[in-house]
């Protein structure tokens, strides 16, 4: 009924009715977001570990702290996984959140804050102190009306964060700061509002460069925090910043930028660069983030959210990167694709790409929503067929995932390794009719791992 209603509503109607619910949310719960530093962290890739890096750092100086993301919620001391299904919550969600991260007498909010949130705007009625942009690709472009578009949807955060009241906390007056990835292309636009500080973040190392150059005007005017001597190992990724090495647990090269971006908005908070080493240094990983499944099997299982082809790549990379396949070992790929009208340009594309970089491609179900999962996963399917998988050789398509999971499994040998991508640490897989069947891909993997050896 609801859908029904939106498409016969004038847009601005809409959208004023969606302005009111944010900022009657904020009066309701007391304006929670006045009364903390708000961290809002934005971007296509990364948004979820920044934040769970930014926390621990933040923890490791003595704060409290809350945060949301895709992956977790948390409050102070309690943290507990996202089962919402969505980056942002509704207004009226956000704020109790918010509420209760100040009765906790959190000093700090992280918020991962999503396009399409921003779109309805659901951060209207939350005031930021900080933002940070992590990286910029082609995602959620039909949603969104194209590139462009989605693009000007997470500088609305900025404009937002320009146009926040100054907040004082404890009499010290909060400054307005923006950090941003240096070497993304699109940086430039993220760092042109008026804030009383900017970071930029980048990696030095010219070996190592895994963004775009810079093709528009210089940044200038800006604090810089650069990754140098960069070392990947199978264990992790090591780096310096200003002399001070970091060895952290985290594979990719996507990981150091996350770090940097956590270390920058720890640096503009007065944090050393001695606590920001000892917080990531503890970091074993992030949970549907490049997380690996041991039961004791004999070969590799890799969970990692990657919905897109940005971060798909990267996480080819990865794998070539830090030697996670044994010397005769196969890549086994369990991926999806998206439904609900979301990005249905990338679905052969990820097929392409699965084609390309893994031995076996096996195509299943991820979140259809109410489209036709068969028909999501023939397109998948298309793209690894036009590269030249035969089916029933090296590409299999099955519908159920839990299948589709177990039988990479049951293919897998030792040195080998089993990727699942496109769920990560998420509790549901969201089906026809607004339902959602309880899943959580690690456990899944776990118990099916568990039979093979029964």
């Amino acid at each position: 009924m609801l859908a029904k209603l939106k498409k016969i509503i004038p847009a601005p109607l809409v959208q004023q009715y969606h302005k009111s619910l944010a900022i009657l949310a904020d009066i309701i719960y007391g304006r929670p977001s006045e009364k903390m530093i708000v961290i809002g962290v934005t971007g296509t890739n990364g948004k979820s570990t920044t934040v769970s890096l930014i926390a621990k750092i933040l923890e490791e100086a003595g704060h409290k702290v809350g945060a949301t993301s895709t992956a977790i919620f948390k409050v102070a001391g309690k943290e507990w996984l996202n089962d919402k299904k969505m980056t942002m919550l509704g207004r009226f969600q956000s704020q109790r959140l918010l509420r209760d991260m100040v009765n906790a007498g959190c000093r700090y909010a992280i918020i991962e804050t999503s396009s399409q949130g921003i779109e309805q705007f659901r951060h209207l009625g939350i005031h930021y102190d900080v933002g940070v942009f992590t990286n910029l690709t082609p995602e959620h472009i039909e949603a969104h009306g194209g590139f462009d578009n989605y693009k000007k949807a997470k500088l609305k955060l900025f404009k937002h964060l320009e146009n926040s009241t100054v907040k004082r906390l404890n009499n010290q007056e909060v400054k307005k700061i923006i950090t941003a990835n240096g070497d993304d292309e699109y940086s430039p636009n993220f760092l042109n509002f008026k804030v009383d500080e900017e970071m930029v973040f980048k990696i030095q190392d010219t070996r190592y460069k895994i963004q775009k150059e810079i093709t528009q005007s210089p940044i200038t005017n800006h604090q810089l925090l650069a990754a140098e001597n960069i070392q990947l190992t199978v264990g992790g990724t090591n780096f310096e910043v200003d002399g001070i090495r970091f060895n952290t647990k985290l594979l990719g090269l996507f990981n150091i930028y996350n770090c940097l971006a956590a270390i920058s908005v720890a640096q503009s908070q007065g944090i050393s660069l001695e606590i920001c080493k000892s917080a990531l240094e503890k970091v074993s990983g992030v949970p549907g983030r490049m997380e690996f499944i041991d039961e004791g099997q004999n070969f590799k299982v890799l969970v990692d959210y990657a919905p897109e082809p940005g971060s798909v790549k990267q996480l080819y990379r990865t794998i070539g990167d830090h030697g996670l396949l044994g010397p005769s070992g196969r890549l086994i790929h369990v991926l999806g694709s998206c439904g609900g009208g979301r990005d249905v340009s990338r679905r052969p594309i990820l097929g392409r790409l699965a084609a390309e970089k893994a031995d076996i491609a096996i195509i299943t179900n991820e979140d259809p929503y109410n489209d036709d999962p068969a028909l999501i996963i023939d397109q998948v399917a298309q793209g690894a067929l036009e590269k030249g998988k035969i089916l029933g050789q090296n590409l299999y398509k099955i519908t159920d995932r839990r299948e589709a999971i177990k039988f990479a499994l049951n293919l897998a040998k030792e040195g080998d390794l089993v990727l699942l991508t496109g769920k990560g640490c998420e509790q549901a897989i969201c089906v026809a009719n607004g339902r959602k069947i309880p899943w959580d891909e690690r456990e899944i993997a776990r118990d099916e791992i568990k039979k093979l050896r029964n």
